[in-house]
């Protein structure tokens, strides 16, 4: 582990962005970005395009260590290059913004009111690719769709019986047992779903560091206990398809936790801008979520 970024990702202001849409998600982030189906033709073409999207962002003048902490990837964007380099080597060396790698497979059809994360049998050759590439961490999405008391102890055991695996190589996972934003009994949800947190994350040993990638509440504060558990490096909010200005409100509203969004940081950006215009719209992106992350960032540390 480099304890550089792990300094980095404890202590310093600012969040981590999400640029890890993957399989089915691709075309519809290409599609927000104006590039529609008809432009690309297959697989390659299509993950092509999208990593061209991708190196536009992290190159803008605006994507800097200063405001990023840490940018989350899709194991295409992994093995490419940015610049000539790496791109988890560009991230660290010439932006001081720390790589993580999203390594699950997808998700398994809803049962029990939740969506287990799919198999993934070639985790430990992954893990070994990443930890050779310079990647600092991971990150694993499951989603709970209704409360369901059992359903939602299956989903966080899983997460954190993988994130045991992660640790292993000595890499730092980010657990995340999203909570769908239209459940009408999202609160419940949130409810259960942190009792199982605290109860895996209490049967860790001191020295197994995690982070949590959770929905924003819909009580503020109310995960005040992870934020301050000592098993916890930081808690971060996906912004769970809210949109810019309403994911910044929830987020300002919940002291320690900062951003880590996707959908929030692109929805203004789109192929078709000059550059200065694609620049400009990234930069108050970056802004409005590093600014509503800052004071959290800083009372966290206090």
């Amino acid at each position: 582990m480099n304890q550089e970024q792990l300094n980095k990702v404890t202590n310093d202001a600012g969040f981590i962005a999400a640029l890890d849409q993957s399989g089915g998600s691709t075309p519809k982030a290409l599609a927000n970005y104006g590039v529609e189906e008809s432009a690309y033709n297959g697989e390659d073409e299509m993950y092509a395009a999208v990593h061209a999207m991708r190196s536009r962002i992290i190159t803008s003048p605006a994507f800097t260590g200063e405001h990023i902490l840490g940018a989350i990837l899709f194991e295409k964007t992994m093995d490419s290059d940015v610049e000539g380099k790496p791109t988890a080597t560009y991230l660290w060396e010439d932006l001081q913004v720390v790589p993580f790698l999203k390594v699950d497979k997808g998700l398994a059809d809803e049962a029990d009111g939740v969506q287990m994360m799919k198999p993934m049998p070639n985790l430990d050759a992954l893990l070994e690719k990443a930890v050779s590439k310079g990647i600092f961490g991971t990150k694993m999405r499951s989603v709970i769709n209704k409360a369901s008391p059992s359903g939602i102890k299956a989903i966080v055991d899983q997460q954190f019986g993988i994130g045991k695996q992660i640790l292993a190589h000595g890499l730092v996972p980010i657990i995340e047992p999203e909570v769908t934003i239209s459940n009408t009994d999202k609160a419940e949800c949130e409810t259960l779903m942190r009792s199982e947190i605290l109860r895996n994350l209490d049967a860790l040993n001191d020295d197994q560091k995690v982070m949590l990638k959770l929905t924003l509440p819909e009580e503020s504060n109310f995960f005040a206990e992870l934020i301050a558990h000592k098993n916890v490096v930081r808690v971060v909010a996906l912004s769970g398809g809210y949109d810019e200005d309403e994911a910044c409100t929830r987020l300002s509203q919940n002291d320690g936790m900062i951003a880590s969004f996707s959908r929030a940081l692109s929805q203004n950006l789109n192929f078709n801008q000059s550059e200065e215009e694609f620049n400009a719209a990234l930069d108050a992106a970056i802004k409005k979520i590093f600014n509503a992350s800052m004071a959290n960032a800083q009372s966290q540390a206090a």
